[in-house]
């Protein structure tokens, strides 16, 4: 007698991100990766960018479903994009989704922009849990962006990754240029190039004379090498840099260990 085949589990996709759940850029992600599983979008009720890897622990947080998109259950969150993993764990999913996927930032989180990324903090949280994750970003801060090109590579780099074992705490940095689909050159693995912002603060007074502050400053690549997500940006690449929660800086680690051997 035949047994019948079990039914196969459909895959859990969490997606997040920092720019705020109405944002254009995640129901571009959403639009995406519909039919690859089940779509649970948990996003800031308002734009976190900038907040990094913060967690809130002043005040409550609350959760209210909303509608953003056909296909895809959607709550927004009061906290942080890491807020909005953690919740989605544990409060709405009740388990780990098979994948996180975080974005689509509207602008970019190459080189050093990943310290500070809302979008990317959020995907590396879920790399902290076991979640295989990615963070997308594309080169345009406006809210009229073209998603064309990003939404097609964004399918195929979550494709593949869902298609093989990934590994344990699989993270990737995914930045997209802002070109038209027909001009991208294609998919580059490589690094995260040397470059920093040099900052400045802009002076001003208000009404009552006293001062205030804000920041502006210039992004600039001190990184000269071929094999950098700057470069392949600047290339007409879509950039994909994997990442990782652990700082350890093994090299200094294993000089440190003979300075200081007993």
């Amino acid at each position: 007698m035949a047994t019948a085949k079990r039914k196969k589990k459909e895959p859990i996709i969490l997606v997040t991100n920092d720019d705020g759940v109405m944002a254009p850029g995640i129901r571009n992600l959403v639009e995406a990766v519909k039919g690859l599983g089940k779509i649970v979008v948990v996003a800031p009720d308002k734009p976190q960018s900038g907040m990094g890897h913060a967690i809130t622990i002043g005040s409550p947080l609350r959760l209210q479903q909303v509608h953003l998109t056909e296909g895809a259950e959607a709550w927004s969150c009061s906290g942080t994009p890491v807020d909005c993993v953690k919740l989605a764990v544990d409060k709405i999913l009740g388990q780990k989704p098979d994948i996180c996927i975080s974005g689509i930032n509207h602008g970019p989180n190459h080189s050093i922009n990943v310290i500070y990324s809302g979008t990317m903090s959020a995907a590396i949280e879920a790399s902290i849990e076991s979640i295989p994750s990615i963070g997308f970003s594309l080169l345009d801060y406006s809210m009229e962006a073209d998603f064309t090109a990003a939404r097609k590579y964004a399918r195929i780099i979550v494709e593949a990754i869902m298609k093989r074992k990934a590994d344990k705490h699989l993270c990737l940095n995914v930045n997209f240029p802002a070109i038209h689909e027909s001009l991208v050159n294609g998919i580059k693995v490589c690094r995260q190039a040397y470059a920093k912002y040099e900052e400045d603060f802009d002076e001003r007074k208000d009404p009552t004379g006293k001062k205030y502050y804000w920041l502006t400053g210039a992004f600039v690549n001190f990184d000269k090498g071929k094999d950098t997500d700057v470069w392949a940006l600047a290339n007409n690449y879509v950039s994909v840099v994997p990442v990782q929660f652990d700082l350890t800086n093994y090299v200094l680690k294993a000089k440190l260990e003979k300075t200081f051997k007993q």
